[in-house]
């Protein structure tokens, strides 16, 4: 066996671990995909005779293409999801994985997304991943103690916006079904009344392909975005809690995830990509049987 080949056996051995940390930075399993890809490559060129932790270094690896990934998303000022699926995080431990499947549905996916580069990876590498964070300062080019206060600060966002510590499911659908009335209506200020002022409408890539705008940031804009509008749209319950979703010919077209807080929705995404959408528990009356 030369070296490339037991370069790919070992590469393979750790590829399931390596893809759930990459998704879990990325938010997007063809993202994912890419970003192992990259990481093949590199470790191809490197000279890895005096690693003795190969497990540890294709995580390194794998984490700087990721970061790099995200900034130059960033810099694009690009506004993608990723497709959100309900996928095992880390394969070593059936129990844990199930924890943290339980734990970060969709909203909480979201929230990831509006992190800064840095922050979500020190979150995601030391909070989902146990990578310590004398690891993850090289990475991000901070200190540990930097790159722990950036962790510790992507955590209270993260925990701030968890719907299970503060949002009644109930008042969420009440909130949702006034917002689709509204919206159907065409009463613009009834779809402000619902609004927090500092509202986001977010549209994943596919969605903007059906015409959708990328963003839309404040009150006043998302309420010009669904007013008059939303007739083809009916309630579901999207991983637990009350969204909205089109359907056509049976499927789902696309589903519009609501983040509610103290009776006011922060934020709606919409979410169109076909295989993001297989990934969500969704439940409404034209998907049944």
């Amino acid at each position: 066996m030369d070296g490339n080949d037991w370069l790919a056996d070992r590469f393979a051995e750790h590829r399931t671990h390596l893809r759930a940390v990459a998704y879990r930075i990325l938010g997007s399993p063809s993202e994912a995909d890419d970003a192992l890809q990259e990481a093949w490559l590199r470790l191809r060129r490197a000279d890895t005779s005096e690693v003795a932790n190969l497990g540890g270094y294709l995580t390194t690896v794998v984490a700087r293409v990721c970061l790099n990934m995200l900034r130059s998303r960033q810099s694009r000022r690009e506004d993608l999801l990723g497709e959100y699926r309900t996928e095992p995080v880390a394969p070593e431990d059936p129990e844990h994985q199930a924890v943290l499947a339980d734990s970060l549905g969709l909203a909480l996916l979201v929230v990831l997304d509006t992190l800064n580069p840095t922050e979500r990876l020190a979150f995601v590498l030391h909070d989902m991943f146990d990578v310590p964070f004398d690891e993850i300062g090289p990475i991000i080019e901070r200190s540990p103690t930097a790159a722990r206060q950036l962790a510790s600060r992507a955590r209270r966002r993260v925990r701030g916006a968890d719907p299970a510590g503060g949002t009644d499911p109930g008042r969420q659908r009440e909130v949702v079904a006034a917002f689709l009335a509204a919206s159907r209506e065409g009463d613009f200020a009834a779809l402000l009344a619902l609004l927090h002022p500092d509202a986001v409408v977010r549209a994943d890539a596919a969605a903007v392909r059906m015409g959708a705008v990328p963003e839309g940031v404040g009150a006043s804009a998302v309420a010009e975005t669904f007013c008059g509008r939303a007739h083809h749209a009916e309630l579901a319950v999207i991983d637990g809690l009350a969204g909205l979703v089109w359907v056509m010919d049976g499927r789902p077209k696309v589903v519009f995830a609501f983040t509610v807080a103290d009776g006011r929705v922060t934020a709606v995404d919409l979410l169109a990509d076909p295989d993001r959408l297989a990934g969500l528990d969704l439940v409404a009356d034209s998907l049944r049987g």
